[in-house]
């Protein structure tokens, strides 16, 4: 339990647990929507799945993330604790709104490996930022 905590103890392992709690993501699409290196997410799954709180599945030539089901069914007190904060406070309300926009939008990862900046650029201009 205390490496499940040590791996949670992180801003930007918890600004993609709150992504990876609503959508099934791949490296490049987190990177876009969270503003982080490739490598830097990499890093940050890895530890995440390494005390298997999400699992990743092969898609071609993308593996795809998203919250293991075993850690929702076996931490589910935990797991609704952090989505309701999640839900409450920045930058995690911002994230899943630039989270929601992309999904929403015609863009995959294919639009983002071969022209990232159009889809930031798109991202940042449909967010809601009343």
């Amino acid at each position: 339990m205390l490496d499940i905590f040590k791996s949670l103890c992180d801003e930007n392992r918890l600004r993609l647990l709150n992504l990876l709690m609503h959508y099934e993501l791949c490296v490049c699409e987190i990177e876009v929507i969270l503003g982080l290196s490739q490598s830097n997410v990499s890093r940050h799954l890895g530890v995440l799945r390494k005390e298997k709180i999400i699992t990743g599945s092969k898609d071609g030539q993308w593996v795809h993330y998203k919250v293991d089901d075993r850690f929702l069914n076996d931490h589910g007190q935990l797991s609704t604790y952090l989505k309701e904060g999640f839900q409450k406070e920045q930058p995690f309300v911002l994230d899943l709104e630039k989270c929601d926009v992309y999904k929403k939008s015609a863009y995959n990862c294919s639009d983002i490996t071969s022209d990232k900046s159009k889809v930031e650029n798109y991202i940042m201009n449909h967010v809601n930022r009343s």
